[in-house]
């Protein structure tokens, strides 16, 4: 378990992000309950890790994973894409069932 990955692009703005900010060792990635669907993705800052995180490490960006999500994002690709005049984080996971319309939540 644990097939989290990160693409190139996400890592360079993940290193970027903190890089801004000024501190900080990484990103967690979890779960939320919210929105049309019912579950929605967060990232946080992480300055200090939780002795529960999970860590995946790629492209020398740090993303820590909250274990109570990982059953819902297991497998999931962390990328980072541009689309018109919008960019930001996409997750493509496999264990999504369904989306609403606006893509900011789902289901598994």
């Amino acid at each position: 378990m644990n097939n989290i990955t990160i693409s190139e692009r996400a890592a360079e703005h993940i290193a970027r992000y903190l890089d801004k900010r000024g501190k900080g060792i990484g990103l967690r990635l979890g779960i939320k309950t919210t929105g049309c669907s019912g579950l929605a993705y967060k990232m946080e800052y992480v300055d200090e890790p939780r002795a529960e995180d999970l860590l995946v490490e790629q492209h020398g960006v740090k993303l820590f994973i909250d274990p109570d999500s990982l059953q819902y994002i297991d497998g999931t690709q962390v990328d980072f894409v541009r689309e018109g005049l919008n960019e930001g984080f996409k997750f493509l996971n496999p264990n999504e069932k369904a989306n609403c319309g606006c893509g900011e939540s789902f289901t598994v």
